[in-house]
């Protein structure tokens, strides 16, 4: 009996497309908007992208070490059970941290349905009631805190304002056209207030010094970091309970891809049907295209009511994530894998780096492939904030992140004409060209929807630039090794290149602004697609002969009634070549 007669084909590819479509899609609920939610909790752009490339980082290196391990010891199944209820756990925990952002940053959101129905008075309506609340709350915590007082010597309580002065909580305006007198009143009194602070603080300072004693100091010594975490200010705190935390899940998450992907593939190449398992690609970019779009059309729909309470309407992004992962769980138990342990070598990551290595042409893409990560870094770390700067909302982000995916899957529609036009090498210098045409047009947005116009050169920036990519691979890989110069290419060259560009997108970003970060990486790639085709110009050319494309060209090109001579050229060649090697061994005897 054969052996694609002992599996069920079919069975497999519905498991496969299921699992793809749901880890991405779950993947999609989140990780755009990932960075925005680190904007809400009061991290710097520094420190977002110092969070993300170290997110970057270990996937760089723990999801092929993972990969590997779980295929020694043949735990795959574990590995991918284990990833999915761990990274659910982790992100939950995500949500446990405190904001320190500002209030009125989570209130803007809900007030973009106001501004835009002309509504100006929603703002003067906050400002004069915070300064208020803030003041009281102020003077309150001072009196509660000072050492050695009481509340007859500081003999200061919350701001009011006196009887004859009507409707102070309406704007500002109303203040000075009550009674102007009152504004330098409450300048002095809040200065008054910020003068006692530092005294107090400074009291305090001298008693805990004075009243010190040398074993709690030894303690405090001796707590290591959780000591020093104490002694910082409450963002510092924050980034690294959230580093601790990032790392933690991406320890979790990232052998989840690559496990399920050797298993699958390895499962199909051994029931002959290996070149069936791209089609699950296309379900885990529909998965991600409904993932992205629903999680910000259900955000945006939820009332400001729910916003202001504990639950945020952020957490919604979290808890699907959580909860597309569990319901990923059953699929994964009856996930088809399979073990082929001899194919470890032609199939090694090791492998295809020397292939790429080998290859002039291979090496230009693979160092255009690092610089499309820096710049898809600034875009997914920092678009979002550019877009919520100019009053977009979930939703607005949301549909232009599923239309520039919709875009990139119509580029293989596109692929047979653009093919007789461009050389895979020109098509890759276009896609990279049209990637940074969309970071600068991203400096200069004006509006909520200011975005999606950009979203159409997608089709090019990354349908193109990986089509042209899987071209480049076929051409230097050796039979067997394909899917490992694939991998050299979108796990190792995009990983760090995001890595790379988060780290100093970040730094950039916290000095500069983001605006000039678009700018700045969009002409760094500019410049590095107009020298590009000069550099594949001299550069040498080596093609690969692929006998396996060869042999399955033949055998669908051929037919019955075809003749002997045509259907068996490549048999014949190869006939010839071992006669004249024969031939010359006769001679040398």
């Amino acid at each position: 009996m054969r052996r694609n007669t002992q599996i069920d084909i079919k069975r497999a590819l519905v498991l496969t497309a299921t699992f793809r479509f749901l880890c991405c899609c779950s993947k999609a609920c989140l990780l755009p908007f990932l960075t925005l939610y680190f904007r809400q909790l009061g991290l710097s752009p520094s420190m977002t992208g110092i969070v993300m490339a170290t997110k970057h980082s270990i996937t760089l290196v723990w999801s092929p070490a993972a990969g590997l391990l779980s295929k020694r010891y043949n735990k795959r199944r574990v590995v991918i059970n284990c990833s999915l209820v761990f990274s659910a756990a982790a992100v939950v925990m995500l949500l446990l941290l405190p904001s320190v952002g500002t209030p009125g940053a989570q209130s803007s959101t809900c007030n973009t349905s106001d501004l835009s129905s002309g509504s100006g008075q929603s703002q003067l309506n906050v400002t004069p009631s915070i300064r208020s609340q803030t003041l009281s709350t102020h003077t309150n915590l001072l009196i509660a805190t000072s050492p050695n007082s009481s509340i007859s010597e500081w003999k200061l309580g919350p701001v009011t304002t006196p009887p004859n002065h009507n409707h102070t909580e309406h704007s500002e305006v109303s203040v000075s056209q009550g009674n102007s007198s009152e504004v330098p009143i409450i300048s002095q009194t809040v200065a008054s207030v910020e003068h006692s602070t530092t005294l107090v603080n400074a009291a305090r300072n001298k008693r805990s010094v004075i009243t010190s004693d040398p074993f709690e100091d030894q303690q405090k010594g001796s707590s290591g970091f959780l000591a020093s975490l104490k002694e910082m200010d409450i963002q510092n705190q924050l980034f690294y309970l959230m580093l601790i935390i990032v790392l933690v899940w991406e320890f979790a998450s990232a052998p989840l891809e690559w496990t399920a992907d050797d298993g699958l593939y390895e499962y199909l190449d051994y029931a002959d049907a290996s070149d069936r398992h791209s089609s699950a690609d296309v379900w885990g970019l529909f998965g991600a295209v409904c993932g992205v779009g629903g999680a910000g059309l259900v955000v945006a729909q939820l009332s400001c009511h729910v916003a202001a309470t504990h639950a945020s309407r952020s957490a919604v992004h979290f808890y699907s994530y959580a909860g597309l992962a569990v319901l990923a769980l059953p699929v994964g138990v009856y996930l088809p894998l399979y073990l082929n342990r001899k194919r470890d070598r032609a199939n090694g990551l090791l492998k295809g780096v020397q292939l790429v290595h080998g290859s002039p042409h291979a090496l230009l893409c693979a160092f255009t492939i690092v610089l499309v990560g820096v710049v898809n870094s600034a875009v997914e770390n920092f678009l979002l904030w550019q877009m919520e700067d100019h009053g977009s909302t979930e939703l607005h982000m949301g549909l232009c992140l599923a239309l520039s995916l919709l875009s990139q899957a119509v580029f293989p529609l596109l692929a047979g004409r653009v093919s007789k036009l461009l050389s895979p090498g020109r098509v890759l210098v276009v896609g990279a060209a049209s990637l940074g045409l969309q970071c600068f047009y991203y400096s200069f947005l004006w509006g909520p929807w200011a975005a999606f116009p950009a979203q159409v050169l997608g089709t090019l920036s990354s349908g193109g630039v990986w089509w042209a990519v899987r071209i480049q691979c076929e051409d230097v890989a050796t039979p067997g090794a394909e899917r490992s110069v694939r991998r050299v290419y979108g796990s190792l060259c995009l990983h760090l290149g995001s890595g790379l560009g988060s780290f100093a997108g970040g730094f950039v970003a916290q000095r500069l602004g983001v605006t000039w970060l678009f700018r700045g990486v969009s002409i760094g790639i500019m410049a590095w697609c107009a020298c590009l085709p000069l550099l594949q110009w001299k550069a040498p050319r080596q093609r690969r002969i692929n006998y396996s494309r060869l042999l399955a060209a033949d055998a669908s090109e051929a037919s019955d009634s075809e003749s002997e001579p045509e259907r068996d050229w490549l048999d014949k060649a190869m006939e010839d070549d071992r006669g004249n090697n024969n031939y010359e061994r006769r001679i040398r005897h």
